[in-house]
């Protein structure tokens, strides 16, 4: 089982290497707020202050144009859920700052998405009393600066970095209620 999952990784990545022409780079990405696999605090959630958590990221790779964040939560009873899509942040930025505004456009130039809330910018974790459920923040660093119009989906940021993706990185926190 282990040899078949291992497999599998070397499939994905070496296809990822193909399709790009070039190597795929490990981005790291973190939180002065909490770490990798550990309770996102209160603020940060839809209970609390739902301000947008702080994270800094390295090991950016060569050739980097822009990066793209999605933050989602593969628990909830509906599905994946999406609490956060941001994208044409510019590559000399090695960090956002606690509680990004909800703005279309930043003053930065970068661009946020429309999340699963049906609205802009960040939404907190928020799920049902329960178990807790993870929260993916996945940094990508493109190639390309997207240049599109803001108040993308998920979906349609994704189909937009197919083939410009030179690095990913991401960063699992919990929460429950």
């Amino acid at each position: 089982m282990k040899k078949a999952i291992l497999l599998l990784c070397v499939s994905i990545l070496y296809t990822a290497y193909i399709a790009k022409g070039g190597d795929v780079m490990a981005l790291e990405l973190k939180s002065p707020a909490f770490k990798n696999g550990e309770f996102i605090p209160a603020r940060y959630a839809g209970t609390g202050e739902d301000l947008s958590p702080p994270l800094e990221w390295s090991d950016v790779p060569e050739g980097t144009k822009s990066f793209a964040l999605i933050s989602d939560d593969p628990d909830a009873p509906v599905g994946t859920w999406v609490h956060w899509v941001l994208y044409d942040i510019p590559a000399d930025k090695k960090n956002l700052p606690e509680g990004i505004r909800k703005d279309k456009i930043l003053a930065d130039g970068a661009k946020q998405g429309m999340t699963d809330f049906r609205r802009i910018g960040y939404g907190g974790p928020y799920p049902p009393p329960g178990p807790a459920h993870r929260y993916y923040f996945k940094l990508y660093a493109l190639d390309t600066k997207l240049n599109l119009e803001p108040g993308l989906s998920k979906e349609e940021l994704e189909r937009a970095m197919q083939g410009h993706i030179v690095g990913k990185a991401e960063l699992v926190g919990k929460f429950k209620r």
